[in-house]
Parts: C-alpha cells; sequence; structure tokens
C-alpha cells in the first residue's frame, strides 16, 4: 500500500470543546480522556516557545499564535457523528464539578476533512531520543540517520506530539532488544509497536477496543513496512494477548492502568518489561501502590507534568503463581 492508498472513514465528528483555567489543563485532560482515550487535543498555550523549539528548533512564531490567551486551556473531544454526546457531556460535567475545576462547554459539527487539516497544522517531524524520527505522512522525509517511522493517526490517539506518547517512546527505545515480542496494549495509531519493530523487535501484537484503531494501525504498520511482523487485535488484554511478552507498553490513563495491571503480569516474561504512560503525575502514586509488590520500578521519565515508568517482574513472581 502506498501513502496515497492511505485512507480513512469520511464519517464527521461531534466537537466537544471544555474551556478551563490553564492551570487545570492536564486534569481536565486526563478526566476527558476517561470519555474517549483518543480524538482529543489539548489547546494550551503555556510552554508556546518551548514547545515551537522543540518540534521545530525554531524561535519564529506566527503573531496570531502568540497572542492566544495563555490563562485559560481547551480540552477538545471528537466523536463520532452518531454518538450520544449528551452523555459525553454528563459525565466530563460530573468529574470536573467533583474536582472543583470551574468549566464551560461548547458543541460543534467538525467534517472529517477539517480533522485531517487539524493535525497537521501542529504536529511536524519530531526527533526522540537518539535514534528515532516521527514523519507524519504530510511532510517529506528529511535528510537523517535516524530511524524514520511515518505516521497517520487518522482519528485515534498517537503521533508522538503529545508528552505521553513521547515519554513511552523514549522508553522503546532503550528497551527493544533485537529479535524479542512486543504487545502494545490500547495501540491507537500502532505508533509504540511499530517503533519497537523498526528498532529491532521480531513481532509485534497491539490490542484496542477500538475498531478504528485496530484499521488504522495495521495501515500504519503497512506504510512502514513492518505489516508481516504485526498483527492487531479488537477486544481486550485477557482475550486478545498470546503468550508471553518481552516489552509490553501500555500508554492509557490512570484509571485504565490500574484496571490492567493486575492482568499484565500473565502476559510479561519473567525477566520483561513493562512501560506504563498517559499518568498524570498526580496519579503516579496510585500507579506505584497498585503494583503491589509483584513489579518494580526500574525507570522514570518525567516531562511537563506526565510520568512514565519501566517496571519489572520481582524475582521470583511466577515462582509463587
Amino acid at each position: 500500500m502506498t501513502e496515497e492508498q492511505f485512507t480513512f472513514p469520511t464519517e464527521d465528528f461531534q466537537e466537544l470543546s471544555i474551556t478551563v483555567d490553564a492551570q487545570f489543563a492536564d486534569e481536565a485532560a486526563d478526566i476527558a480522556t476517561m470519555v474517549v482515550p483518543y480524538g482529543i487535543y489539548l489547546e494550551d498555550y503555556r510552554f508556546l516557545e518551548e514547545d515551537v523549539q522543540a518540534i521545530t528548533h525554531d524561535n519564529l512564531i506566527d503573531d496570531a499564535l502568540r497572542s492566544k490567551d495563555r490563562s485559560k486551556a481547551i480540552v477538545h473531544l471528537y466523536l463520532p457523528e452518531h454518538t450520544p454526546i449528551a452523555e459525553a457531556i454528563s459525565f466530563v460535567s460530573e468529574r470536573l464539578t467533583a474536582a472543583g475545576i470551574p468549566f464551560s462547554c461548547n458543541t460543534s459539527l467538525c467534517k472529517q476533512e477539517d480533522w485531517a487539516n487539524h493535525w497537521k497544522q501542529y504536529f511536524h517531524c519530531l526527533e526522540l531520543g537518539e535514534h528515532l524520527l516521527i514523519r507524519p505522512l504530510w511532510e517529506e522525509i528529511p535528510a537523517t540517520d535516524r530511524v524514520v517511522l511515518s505516521i497517520e493517526p487518522g482519528a485515534v490517539f498517537g503521533t508522538g506530539a503529545h508528552e505521553t506518547t513521547r515519554l513511552c517512546l523514549k522508553l522503546i527505545e532503550r528497551y527493544t532488544k533485537q529479535g524479542c515480542r512486543m504487545l502494545d496494549v490500547g495501540c491507537g495509531s500502532g505508533i509504540l509497536a511499530i517503533a519497537s519493530l523498526l528498532l529491532g523487535a521480531d513481532t509485534a501484537h497491539g490490542i484496542d477496543i477500538d475498531p478504528s484503531a485496530v484499521r488504522i494501525s495495521a495501515e500504519n504498520a503497512r506504510v512502514n513496512g513492518v505489516q508481516d511482523r504485526y498483527d492487531c487485535f479488537c477486544g481486550s488484554l485477557t482475550e486478545q494477548a498470546q503468550g508471553k511478552y518481552d516489552l509490553v507498553a501500555a500508554n492509557i490513563v490512570a484509571d485504565i492502568l490500574l484496571q490492567l495491571l493486575p492482568e499484565i503480569p500473565s502476559a510479561l516474561k519473567q525477566d520483561g518489561v513493562l512501560l506504563l504512560s498517559g499518568i498524570v503525575d498526580t496519579r503516579e502514586q496510585d500507579i506505584l501502590d497498585a503494583l503491589d509488590g509483584k513489579l518494580r520500578v526500574v525507570e522514570r521519565l518525567y516531562e511537563n507534568g506526565w510520568v512514565a515508568l519501566a517496571v519489572t517482574p520481582m524475582e521470583g513472581l511466577y515462582d509463587q503463581q
């Protein structure tokens, strides 16, 4: 399949915009992600200069962008056109109110072509770690000696631009071993599994509860030429995991990670590594408590209020099972 043949559903989307004071941006986004763990964009200009420098290595910023209100943040959620949006509004409103976060909501219809253009405005080639370069399909491949991972997110999460994905990709780079088996739980665009394959993993499996993610991640695998070593399944971890893996990654929100942690050891080899990301720093202790003496942290990465952990089974864990 060529990049020109890469297509996605033409369904339009409903946009739910939640405006909060910027200081609550990450907490509000974390709550919104509990409604839909992908199809979310956080509009937050507090770190505009730092973000632009990190992505483009340039200090030039458009005047219209520089004039954005930095006291407010807007969480944009995108749901399929026929999804009952009232339930999402009710859930978010209840959670934000319980958290003591003042907010306002607005809804609109977002055309599929507008969605695609929205991504293209904000995501550019991005160097990560020591070896990776993430390239959106709409950009030319630059001259580089890095491993190039070409990605089209479609309507699912995973471009490499968000802190949670960047942190997880850095850990993927460090813990992918030649010939290993990798599992990506909540695969979204498939970016983590594909990165691991490009860096030397022998095979990778993706699991997601959203059929769109299964389809899109498979397309991304084809674009990167690793389709023969990648399989993606729709369903839960317990339903779809196949044996034990050397490397397991889960870039999801803390509440979902807490649900998954009791199940994950059954899919992880005794000498395997589990990568956990999508954790707001205020929820890190909850995750650490949930390791429950079965898993231990071997590395921690932090960026802009987000935490990613690399953990391994405690010695003798499987002797106890």
